[in-house]
């Protein structure tokens, strides 16, 4: 499995995080009880493997597995996993591609790589968590000239559709993708008229994504399992606005 020489730490009193890919089973088992708290616990998705406490697909055997670690406390506090084209080819197609059509989004010629199950710990949510999981994406980019990122960023669903319904048509004004890179979602989200500001109810994850350069590529998914829209983003590696991940790292 493809290794980044890239590894950042954040020296704190309380905790030290180092962000780096691993391969060690304890490791991975320990983001993937990580993945079981926030999706299954927190938000109340229906998981594979909720049985034995973890979250896990098919996608996991294939993907790189990207951990934010506090070292002090010896815990898994930060996650994303990463399919590159080839391991995507393995896998039997990218995550992205069980929710969306793609045709529009994968260009031939140029490289992908998606991110997915990116989850922080309850008491590591601050700037910096995500920071350190945003850098290293970013010079993974860079050290392999990636030309575009992807991933799925889930919008909660609260009262009915009406709200996913006023974020989107908020975000469609300036942070949608071209017309020639839509996805089409296998499971529309129902469409409602409404008169609700969407812009208060962007979460601040996908706020964030949006500072960074991500772009949205047209209407959600309606993902039954998680009780949540996913937008499918998109960011190329020329937009990256390294200056807000760095503010990130500094918060």
């Amino acid at each position: 499995m493809p290794q980044a020489n890239v590894q950042f730490s954040d020296d704190e009193d309380e905790f030290r995080l180092v962000t780096r890919l691993t391969t060690n089973k304890r490791e991975i088992r320990q983001a993937l009880e990580l993945r079981y708290r926030v999706f299954a616990e927190d938000m109340g998705a229906s998981v594979q493997g909720a049985d034995l406490g973890i979250d896990q697909d098919r996608f996991d055997e294939y993907c790189m597995h990207l951990i934010v670690k506090d070292e002090i406390s010896d815990r898994v506090v930060g996650y994303s996993r990463i399919l590159t084209n080839e391991l995507a080819t393995r896998a039997g197609g990218y995550y992205s591609a069980t929710e969306f059509d793609l045709s529009n989004v994968l260009k031939p010629g140029k490289t992908y790589m998606e991110i997915g199950r990116t989850c922080i710990d309850l008491n590591f949510r601050c700037g910096a968590a995500i920071g350190h999981v945003w850098r290293f994406l970013t010079d993974y980019m860079e050290e392999h000239q990636i030309d575009y990122l992807m991933g799925c960023c889930s919008i909660p669903i609260t009262d009915g559709f009406g709200r996913i319904n006023a974020v989107m048509d908020y975000l469609s004004e300036k942070h949608f993708t071209p017309d020639d890179q839509r996805a089409i979602p296998k499971i529309a989200i129902p469409s409602i008229k409404n008169d609700i500001e969407g812009k208060r109810f962007v979460p601040s994850l996908l706020k964030a994504y949006l500072r960074m350069g991500v772009l949205i590529c047209g209407d959600a998914y309606h993902d039954r399992d998680f009780g949540v829209a996913d937008a499918l983003i998109l960011l190329k590696r020329e937009d990256l606005n390294h200056r807000y991940i760095e503010r990130l790292l500094r918060e």
